[in-house]
């Protein structure tokens, strides 16, 4: 016990030392961090394996913060999932790293998740929830469950006027639970990565209503850039939200897409990405998880 201790305590010192708190910088590939102690919260409540967490209980865990005090957390608004602009709306800062029980090596990218402060807490909290989307990893956890969050996430929880006093804390105990993410006006949405080729084909998926997240993509290419193959093809899990496949032979657009979340729905994007694709661009399809 001693030894745990000791190790737990010079994890979080790390973390609060660091410039970059908890969570990955940059990071553009998978990493794989050992499993944190317990299991991972299940999907929301749609799922077959919902628990109290997702219908109405609230789970404890540790928060911390990293990035500017009111930025989106990584330098480059982007992080361990691969989602792009994570300053901007819909994720609008509110953002935050998780451990391997959040992460989930990648499959928990896009998970939404209630998270307040209470009072005996610390005293600037609201105990107010506030609504985060996983969107980056958690290398050096301190407790079961820890939230690095952005510095606008973190401050989010604290009363008005008192943002930078709960910022100030640098780490405090606070409570989650997994809620379903809700994109209102936006569809599930494909980006095509750089380096994309007719020989390999990396997508990145997002605004997901529902889990969030993927955890499976599949994908059917065409015979003569027209009609469909009629075989779907299961894509690798590159990174994060990042799904790729490889092939001998040359890929043809149009392309239809198959994705499936945390509680096993499924959608189909047919024909999502055009015959004159490139690289670099977004695709946004016409599908939606209720």
């Amino acid at each position: 016990m001693a030894s745990f201790t000791i190790a737990a305590a010079a994890a979080l010192l790390f973390c609060l030392l660091a410039a970059d708190g908890c969570c990955a910088k940059n990071s553009n590939k998978t990493h794989h961090a050992p499993p944190s102690p317990g299991t991972s919260p299940p999907a929301p409540v749609s799922s077959a394996n919902a628990t109290d967490a997702d219908t109405g209980g609230w789970l404890d865990a540790r928060a911390t913060w990293y990035g500017a005090p009111t930025g989106a957390g990584p330098d480059d608004n982007g992080g361990a999932c691969g989602f792009k602009n994570v300053n901007l709306p819909p994720f609008s800062a509110m953002t935050s790293c998780g451990n391997e029980p959040l992460f989930k090596d990648g499959k928990g990218c896009g998970s939404c998740y209630q998270i307040r402060c209470v009072a005996r807490n610390h005293p600037a909290c609201s105990g107010v929830p506030e609504t985060v989307i996983i969107t980056d990893m958690n290398y050096f956890p301190v407790s079961r469950y820890h939230f690095d969050l952005s510095g606008t996430a973190f401050g989010a929880m604290a009363l008005p006027g008192r943002n930078d006093q709960l910022r100030h804390a640098g780490i405090i105990d606070m409570q989650f639970k997994r809620v379903p993410c809700l994109y209102p006006g936006l569809t599930v949405t494909f980006h095509v990565e750089d380096g994309s080729n007719p020989y390999y084909l990396a997508i990145l998926v997002e605004y997901e209503d529902g889990d969030g997240d993927a955890v499976q993509l599949d994908i059917m290419d065409s015979r003569d850039g027209m009609t469909p193959t009629g075989e779907w093809v299961p894509m690798k899990e590159s990174w994060g939200s990042i799904w790729r496949v490889d092939t001998r032979r040359a890929m043809q657009g149009p392309f239809s897409l198959r994705i499936t979340n945390e509680s096993g729905k499924t959608l189909v994007a047919d024909k999502v990405i055009p015959a004159d694709w490139k690289p670099n661009a977004i695709y946004r399809s016409v599908i939606q998880f209720n």
